[in-house]
């Protein structure tokens, strides 16, 4: 039985993929761009069964072409994240593809007698709203501002709704920051994870400049592959939204100075005075961090990569991957 994954060629897609691969499942990646050589070698040394299959999840009859019978579980990673200027340019393909297409993809699944469907959404969904006791809960308020934000608040709705009326397992999860192995400008995501574009400028032999130190629940792309699996797996759920995140926060700045570490001249600091940053860390403010009890209260799952191992592994792994 297969896992199909929309928007499996993105990085969180590569990453899940890569796990499900390790313990011999069979993996459909559905994608508008294609498959990363370097990820295709990878993965072919795995004990799973990969499949690549081209489709635009706004157009129901290509969905319909890939999401056939046989598909026991679906994960919903196609998205567009824009930032302002393409959400000035175009709306309209945002909308469809972050609103639109997961329902596309929710009416083939019904069709096709797909067991379980998982939705990846966004801790952005939260919007600028305070925590309680410091953390975002997933029965919380929620104010999404961006038009990625929103339709990743919507699309949590909008399928909670679908299933109720079509009778299937559907659930959403809000991941925290992510960053991670496989991360690179596809055109689907307007700006990359800070670490990143540290990591770009660390290759390019350039400074890394902050605008601020950048605290946040940062969660390193395995651990968000590990904790899909324990819920596709699950035999029941107690809950349809959950957060998935990490319980400590650290700052983009710390983090830089671990990859230093490992990364002899990486020079990573706060621009100064005058200085240009040359680091985006979306948006001007950092929001609070998710909460990650519901997750360990149910299936006793936490994250297992920190901030100096997930900056070690990371600066490791780029620098094992030629161009």
């Amino acid at each position: 039985m297969t896992v199909m994954i929309f928007g499996g060629c993105g990085f969180v897609g590569l990453n899940i993929a890569e796990a499900l691969l390790r313990e011999g499942a069979a993996v459909a990646l559905v994608d508008r761009n294609p498959l990363p050589e370097a990820a295709a070698r990878a993965f072919a040394a795995l004990p799973g069964r990969l499949e690549v299959l081209a489709c635009d999840v706004t157009k129901p009859e290509q969905v319909a072409a890939v999401l056939r019978p046989g598909v026991r579980h679906v994960v919903l990673g196609a998205a567009l994240t824009a930032g302002p200027a393409r959400e000035a340019a175009d709306p309209e393909g945002i909308l469809a593809v972050n609103t639109l297409g997961p329902v596309n993809i929710l009416r083939q699944a019904q069709v096709a007698g797909v067991a379980r469907v998982l939705n990846l959404s966004s801790g952005s969904a939260f919007g600028p709203v305070p925590g309680e006791g410091g953390l975002l809960r997933e029965g919380g308020r929620t104010e999404p501002e961006s038009l990625y934000a929103v339709t990743k608040r919507a699309s949590e709705q909008v399928l909670a709704r679908l299933a109720g009326l079509w009778g299937l397992d559907v659930l959403s999860v809000r991941l925290s920051a992510v960053f991670g192995p496989w991360e690179r400008a596809t055109g689907a995501r307007d700006t990359l994870s800070p670490q990143c574009q540290l990591l770009q400028a660390a290759a390019r032999g350039e400074a890394a400049l902050l605008p601020r130190e950048g605290r946040r629940d940062w969660i390193y792309a395995p651990d968000v592959a590990a904790a899909v699996l324990v819920l596709l797996r699950a035999p029941a759920l107690r809950h349809r939204l959950y957060n998935i995140t990490q319980p400590q926060d650290w700052t983009v700045l710390r983090w830089g100075a671990e990859v230093a570490r490992h990364w002899p001249g990486l020079e990573c600091r706060l621009a100064a005075p005058g200085e240009a940053p040359s680091i985006s860390l979306h948006g001007d403010h950092d929001r609070p961090n998710l909460d990650p009890a519901l997750l360990a209260e149910e299936f006793g799952w936490h994250a297992t990569w920190g901030m100096a191992s997930s900056a070690e592994h990371l600066a490791g792994w780029w620098r094992a991957q030629p161009g």
